[in-house]
């Protein structure tokens, strides 16, 4: 039958005391473990080195049975010994000379603001100015702020009464609400740009 063995209520456990009046551990490090460390790291970095190497030789062998050694076709050249080369004025104005002949879809040169741009500014030409609808009909397209003028003069056509019917059962009739904006905004490149143009035209002023 196992026996439990109780702590004699009148025995206290032994303790250590700590001597903390030095401020610091007085024990030394273990030089044993720190030289085990050492060896040990030595060896992994050893092993590394070993294992890249090898995978390395085995790259360039494979490369070398694939394509064949090197030749002079093959050589690898330092380009750091060319510098740097000047840059040519007659080579760019020739580099975008063939860039404007590749057929469409292009790249674009830069990130597209001065497309953007470049559209918004063919819009306000048609909305601002008189142009040709049709010619031989005698349609012609007028400023925009002219023909907000002639609508609110006139009004809009008015399309004959439709006889609604009634909604069906659970339906609701639809309703529509004003934009707040004209859905038109000019981008922030377009902006800048337009801030350039009133400070120089300031600076001129002055």
């Amino acid at each position: 039958m196992p026996t439990h063995s109780h702590p004699d209520p009148g025995h206290e456990p032994e303790q250590h005391e700590v001597d903390a009046s030095a401020g610091y551990e007085r024990s030394d490090a273990s030089v044993t473990g720190i030289a085990v460390f050492l060896v040990s790291l030595l060896i992994f970095v050893g092993v590394i080195g070993l294992l890249c190497y090898g995978i390395g030789a085995w790259f360039n062998a494979r490369m070398n049975r694939e394509d064949g050694p090197n030749s002079k076709w093959t050589k690898t050249v330092d380009v750091r010994q060319l510098g740097n080369m000047p840059s040519s004025p007659e080579l760019q104005n020739k580099i975008a000379e063939i860039t404007q002949t590749f057929p469409t879809p292009r790249l674009l040169t830069d990130d597209g603001d001065q497309d953007v741009a470049d559209m918004h500014a063919r819009e306000d030409l048609l909305l601002s100015n008189y142009s040709w609808i049709d010619q031989s009909k005698g349609t012609v397209r007028i400023p925009i702020e002219q023909a907000m003028q002639l609508i609110a003069q006139r009004g809009l056509p008015t399309a004959p009464a439709v006889n609604p019917q009634a909604p069906m059962t659970g339906d609701t009739r639809p309703t529509v609400t004003v934009p707040l904006t004209s859905g038109f905004a000019r981008t922030s490149y377009e902006q800048e740009q337009a801030d350039q143009e009133a400070f120089k035209q300031r600076q001129g002023e002055k």
